[in-house]
This record gives structure tokens, sequence and C-alpha cells, in this order.
């Protein structure tokens, strides 16, 4: 599923595209992806501008001119294609089976369409003014890009919790946005085992792990995230980060930490793979 990286890259690739340009026409495919559209989901979006585009956790938020917000969840496969021309027909691509193509975005740019192969990404419309209460934000966490977002923050959140420290990492309510590869990544370049408890965290061993945090995610943006097996970049290019990866998927390979002996381990924890160093992760 797409993690912070690689939703904030979409949104940059669609920006440019998107703010200030109004939406002409909306062509649904189907009456559904994940959940049903909202009733009237065309029309309420028809000759609107917009006029920001935002990130939240791992949403997609199109603010319009009329107080309206589009809200989009790429689910697992979901992905954005820009097309040059202003038509109002689906275009088929060179990368995406066209059977996939549900909904079709005719803007004064030029036309935008949503591929999904397994319908697991979703869109909605609120209002702007009762986003912050909305079902899906209302108990979202800091965002680790934000100012919020501190090793001391980070400490005073996790102070008293035993929970293993991934899994305070990967919840929502803690700190929105995060996923399983980057964590991975984050713990093993703080030198922090993913299993010790997240109230374990000390001012120095929490800064530590506040600064891997950012430094992962914001070196993935800048690769145009990781390309596993349904990421694409709105212009349909691939990211590159996984061949930066340290430990993710690397299983039985050696640690590329400098003067470290140990083989990357895998272990399952809630029913995710954890991958990380027994050595150099304490």
């Amino acid at each position: 599923m797409p993690e912070l990286p690689e939703v904030e890259t979409v949104r940059v690739g669609l920006a440019p595209f998107l703010v200030g340009s109004r939406i002409l026409r909306v062509d649904l495919r189907r009456k559904d992806l994940r959940f049903p559209f909202p009733e009237n989901f065309s029309t309420r979006l028809e000759g609107r501008r917009i006029v920001a585009l935002n990130r939240r956790a791992k949403y997609l938020l199109a603010n319009l001119d009329d107080d309206q917000v589009l809200i989009a969840h790429l689910g697992m496969s979901g992905s954005f294609r820009l097309e040059a021309e202003p038509v109002g027909a689906f275009k088929y691509p060179r990368n995406k089976n066209p059977a996939h193509d549900h909904v079709a975005f005719s803007l004064e740019t030029g036309l935008m369409v949503y591929n999904d192969p397994r319908r697991f990404g979703f869109m909605t419309l609120a209002q702007t003014s009762e986003l912050a209460d909305h079902p899906y934000f209302a108990g979202l966490g800091v965002e680790p890009l934000s100012n919020d977002f501190s090793g001391k923050s980070l400490t005073q959140l996790f102070a008293g919790k035993s929970a293993p420290l991934k899994s305070a990492l990967l919840d929502q309510r803690n700190i929105a946005g995060l996923g399983n590869i980057y964590v991975c990544e984050a713990l093993h370049r703080a030198g922090l085992s993913p299993m010790r408890p997240a109230g374990s965290l000390t001012a120095k061993t929490g800064e530590t792990l506040a600064r891997a945090v950012m430094q992962v995610l914001q070196e993935a943006i800048e690769a145009g995230g990781s390309s596993l097996r349904d990421h694409r970049q709105a212009d349909g290019s691939l990211g590159y980060f996984q061949h930066n990866f340290r430990v993710y998927d690397r299983e039985g390979q050696a640690c590329v930490s400098r003067a470290c002996q140990g083989t990357i381990a895998r272990h399952t924890q809630n029913g995710r793979s954890t991958f990380y160093c027994p050595i150099c992760q304490s």
C-alpha cells in the first residue's frame, strides 16, 4: 500500500496540473470503488475550481472554491495519470490496463484519469470547515514532516507505552502516514530494535529516531517513492527508493551498517514482516 512518500510524490506531481484549474466534467465508469461514490459526485465537482492540493497522512485533499474538499485514497493499487488534451473521454495508458480506468476528470488543463486494478482506493467529498472532525481524520496523529514532530514530542508521545516500538510508530493515532517500509528503514538508521518497548525511548534515542524518520521520508520523496508493485508517479514513471533499502525485503543479506557483521533478519509483528539487524539494532 502506498505510504506517505508515495502519496506526497503524487501530490507534488499533480499540483501544477490541478491547482487553479476548473473541473469541466467528471466521468464515472462504475458506481463504486472500495466504497460507493457520494450522491451526485460528478455534478458536485463539475464547474468547481481547485484552489489547493494538500496531503494528510495517506490522503490527498483537493480544496475546491465552494468550501468542499475532494478526498482521495489510493488504496493498494490506485494511481492518477495525466493527459495533455482536455478531452471528455478515457485515453488508455501504455502501462496500465484500461479496464481499470474508473474515473476521468476533464479539467481546463487536460485530463486526469484514476486507475485502480484492485479497487481498494476511494473518493469522497467533505466540507472544508468540517474536515478536522471527519471520521477519516479526527483520530490521526502528528504529521512526521511537520514542525510538531521532534525527538521531544516523540519521547513524550511514547512515554509509558509498553507496545513494541515499531507497532507504536505504525499506529496512525500516534503518527500519521508512516507505513511498514519506512518504519523498518528508520529504525535501522536509528540503531533501535523494532521489538523494544516504545516507552524505553530516552531524550537522546528519541531525537535520533525522529531525525531518522524525517530523513528517510525526505529521501524517499526525492526518489519518487518506492515502486514495489503498483506505485507510479503522476507522469507514469517509477519511484526508485527501493534501490536504497537498507533492511526492507533484504532478509539473509549482510547489514550495510559500517563495521557491522550482522545479517538482516525477518520477524513477524502483528501479521506484518519486520526487517532488522539483530546486531546493530538494540
